[in-house]
């Protein structure tokens, strides 16, 4: 029988300090029926008994509190520590520095670069996006995954699902619509980097398989090798 060596991958996800993680959770529970083929070495939360804390005691994974340093070196000590291979940011909330660029991935609930950078993340990213639209410079609001450079959003974007926007959306109506891309894709396009069929030189060009350049979720600049 042929053994399947997993790669480690690492989660970080702030949550609240009584709740969320439903990204990692969805993570958590694809590891573990094999669509997702990742060893999950640890669950990282800047909350020290917060819902991810309760989270990665439920699944008996390790947990790892990581709180007001966030400087190369904790984050680069964590991958150390866990042996990382892999480094996925599901709803995490603080800069990230000194990560392998390459190996460093994060999903986003909005249209990037568009709304993208500095506060834009969770609700404060999706009220940006139904702004946005109502002033007419986007026509769709987005689920983007990308790599991870020490810049906010700014690494490139290998995964782009177009989330349709009402003219009378809320925060909370364009939320049910775009937490359930989230949670089916990212296990899904996360198995694609962490069995490598998507990379990034970290320089210029991501690589994707044939057959990806066919989605409708592959964003142009991939398409069209414009990098």
């Amino acid at each position: 029988m042929r053994t399947i060596t997993h790669q480690r991958l690492l989660i970080f996800a702030s949550g609240t300090p009584d709740g969320g993680g439903s990204g990692a959770e969805k993570l958590l529970e694809n590891a573990f029926t094999g669509v997702l083929q990742a060893l999950i070495v640890g669950l990282v939360s800047n909350y020290e008994s917060g819902g991810v804390f309760h989270l990665a005691h439920r699944y008996n994974i390790p947990f790892f509190h990581l709180a007001h340093d966030f400087s190369a070196e904790k984050y680069q000590r964590l991958v150390v520590h866990t042996q990382a291979d892999v480094v996925a940011l599901s709803g995490w909330l603080k800069m990230v520095r000194g990560l392998d660029r390459t190996r460093t991935i994060n999903i986003h609930p909005a249209p990037l670069p568009q709304i993208g950078g500095k506060g834009m993340y969770g609700e404060h990213a999706l009220q940006a996006t139904i702004d946005a639209f109502k002033a007419g410079t986007i026509q769709y609001g987005a689920v983007c995954m990308h790599f991870v450079t020490d810049e906010i959003d700014g690494g490139p974007t290998f995964f782009e699902h177009p989330i349709y926007i009402h003219g009378d959306d809320t925060v909370a109506t364009l939320k049910k619509r775009t937490s359930p891309v989230e949670h089916g894709y990212q296990p899904l396009v996360t198995n694609l980097v962490v069995t490598g069929q998507i990379s990034w030189d970290g320089i210029h060009e991501v690589i994707v398989p044939e057959w990806y350049r066919l989605m409708p979720f592959c964003p142009t600049h991939i398409i069209d090798n414009d990098y």
